[in-house]
């Protein structure tokens, strides 16, 4: 590549530029801590890499990462000696976002950015923290040598409509950013600003963070170079010759220290260096691990959730380090899915550096290490439960649907993870824990109660309930679609059996040790008539003991799905079996005695039929299933209301 080829920016891109530029304005010094951020990733790839080819770093070759200020040129420059970029990478990595879920990803920002210029935590969610460069610089230069190559190529761009990628020098691997600053932006070329902010953002990075804190003249041949060219077009290893470095970072891997040396503020910092997210964690677990297994962690929990967090492609885990040196930056292996909106990093000091996903998978040591973790996690939750209930909540809100997942994938922490959970309630605002549930229990009430459907006003309204609420006992009612499957697995709670209010089994009279009314086993030849006229939409015809003020209502078999999740997988195109139900009938309502009336007095009387259709289309409604042929129902509905206008006319 001998020229430069100019290239449009992928629209995204030009999208969010444009919001960064103007969401981000009391925000301007982030940009190093998110340049710095990806210079430390490029040393910690390259190190990983050299662990099996070992010819990609030279002998003596020490990492680093440095930054020079040239006040007359009005640039400041970030140097790391990393992994580098090709030209391809380049064009990649710096002009498209190649990820799933962008236009989402823009719409939210533009939705945050008029909340008060609130789009802060989705640029770092999202990862395209380089782009912060032009909160300070009118024009950006990297220049880029990957490792393992002798090509060197130039990137620029003035973040406006497009860049230019073309052949450059550099003598040895890694990248250099060169900031043209903004004319309102010197700041950030006085030395004690980048010290300050260096120490603020970036001093836990384990690699040197060295500053040019003394300028020398340059040789005759580096002015002469300089003069016939742009500072950005000379060899970018080489431009800081004659300049005095100095180290302005500790290097010292913050998870390794001691907790009671590390600042709430030093925390937090690391946390946006991990995870570029502008928002301040909700909660972090810091622990130290010895025994027959020794190892560090840090987690964290996120204010916000990813927006792919429901993804199945998604990349989850916490970064995983051997000895400091960072072997995956997702490490699944460590992390239950059910935790996956956990961020972190773990630091084993008994794994092999060459550990592969392979040996993760088959490790004992590993294993030791993940139920670790997960303990510490779900310690961290509880701590956040009893402290800070209110934030607690806001968790829940987020990430609850996630956790839930746990009682499936997790048996063994099944105590811990149920009592985590929330959920509306049919007597209570907001939501409730199983606990408090418990402590409000009814003294003659044998079980917790829950009901799953499609919305809170369908559930509230649901004649299931009927004679719960009569009994005042309190009902949960579900409505995530994972809700079912979760309840599947939580057959008892502190003793007490967890039962499905809307299942068939349900059995409130011998609960409460009433054996008298027997009006359930009760049956006659009005059920037999209905079950004729129903057909096989019913799998039978029975009294209820659920029902108070409703006629009747569909009650499925035990391990059937609800109806509205058998809708909902239908919906996804996914086949489903039809579930038959049972009707139940309440038979002290005032339209069964008619109805047995009826049958005594005619028992072939189109009414019967037409009433009974009528009935079944009403449960349906009731649990929030259309009737299957509405056009139907509608007619049936005029002719009874018109029947019954004609008779108060009379």
């Amino acid at each position: 590549m001998s020229e430069a080829q100019t290239q449009a920016f992928q629209a995204e891109v030009g999208a969010v530029l444009r919001l960064v530029v103007n969401s981000l304005y009391s925000h301007k010094e982030v940009f190093i801590r998110e340049l710095v951020s990806n210079a430390s990733d490029a040393l910690d790839r390259l190190r990983f890499e050299s662990l099996t080819r070992s010819e990609l770093v030279a002998a003596g070759s020490q990492f680093r990462i440095r930054l020079a200020v040239d006040a007359e040129a009005r640039t400041l420059t970030i140097d790391d000696n990393g992994i580098g970029m090709s030209a391809e990478e380049l064009t990649q990595n710096l002009g498209t976002i190649a990820r799933s879920g962008t236009r989402e990803f823009i719409k939210q920002l533009e939705q945050a950015r008029e909340a008060q210029g609130s789009s802060v935590q989705l640029i770092g969610q999202f990862g395209v923290g380089f782009y912060s460069a032009y909160l300070v610089a009118d024009r950006v230069d990297v220049i880029s040598r990957k490792a393992g190559t002798d090509a060197a190529h130039r990137w620029s761009s003035d973040g406006q409509t497009g860049f230019s990628v073309e052949s450059a020098e550099r003598a040895e691997p890694g990248t250099t950013v060169v900031l043209h600053l903004k004319e309102d932006q010197t700041e950030f070329l006085q030395e004690f600003r980048l010290r300050s902010l260096i120490e603020r953002y970036s001093d836990y990075i384990s690699h040197p963070i060295e500053l040019a804190s003394k300028r020398t003249p340059k040789s005759d041949a580096s002015n002469s170079d300089a003069s016939n060219s742009d500072a950005s077009n000379s060899d970018a290893s080489n431009s800081d010759a004659g300049d005095k470095f100095e180290r302005i970072n500790r290097a010292n891997a913050l998870w390794q220290r001691n907790p009671k040396e590390v600042t709430l503020e030093q925390y937090q910092e690391f946390y946006k260096h991990l995870t570029h997210d502008w928002e301040l964690p909700v909660a972090y677990r810091h622990f130290q691990v010895e025994g027959t297994q020794m190892f560090t962690g840090l987690l964290f929990l996120p204010k916000q959730p990813p927006f792919d967090l429901f993804d199945p492609s998604s990349k989850h885990g916490v970064r995983l380090h051997v000895k400091r040196v960072l072997i995956m930056e997702n490490s699944e292996e460590l992390l239950p899915k059910w935790l996956r909106f956990l961020r972190g990093v773990v630091d084993s000091e008994d794994l092999p550096l060459n550990v592969s996903r392979e040996m993760l998978q088959d490790s004992r040591a590993v294993r030791t290490i993940k139920k670790q973790v997960v303990n510490h996690a779900l310690g961290m939750l509880e701590e956040l439960e009893r402290d800070k209930p209110e934030a607690y909540l806001k968790f829940w809100e987020s990430f609850g649907a996630v956790l839930k997942e746990g009682l499936h994938f997790d048996p063994e922490e099944k105590v811990r993870i149920s009592k985590l959970l929330r959920f509306a309630s049919s007597t209570e605002s907001g939501s409730v824990s199983l606990t408090s549930y418990v402590s409000r229990m009814k003294s003659e009430q044998g079980a917790i109660y829950y009901a799953v459907g499609p919305s809170l006003g369908v559930l509230s309204a649901s004649p299931h309930l009927e004679s719960l609420r009569a009994k005042g006992y309190e009902v949960l009612l579900l409505t995530d679609p994972v809700d079912p499957f979760v309840m599947s697995n939580l057959p008892e709670f502190d003793g007490k059996p967890v039962e499905d209010a809307m299942g068939a089994g349900l059995d409130l009279s011998e609960k409460q040790g009433d054996k008298s009314d027997s009006k359930d086993d009760y049956h006659e030849p009005l059920f037999d008539k209905m079950k004729e006229i129903l057909g096989d939409r019913v799998s039978g015809v029975r009294a209820s003991k659920r029902l108070a003020d409703s006629p009747v209502c569909l009650v499925s078999p035990e391990g059937a799905l609800s109806p509205h999740i058998e809708r909902m997988l239908r919906a996804r195109q996914m086949e489903m079996p039809e579930t038959k139900r049972v009707l139940e009938v309440n038979r002290d309502h005032a339209v069964v005695i008619g109805l047995r009336k009826l049958l005594l007095i005619e028992p072939n009387s189109p009414k019967l039929s037409e009433w009974v259709e009528l009935l079944h289309d009403q449960a349906l409604i009731a649990e929030g299933s259309p009737p299957a042929d509405p056009g139907q129902f509608a007619k049936r509905m005029a002719r009874l209301l018109t029947d019954a206008a004609e008779a108060a006319l009379k």
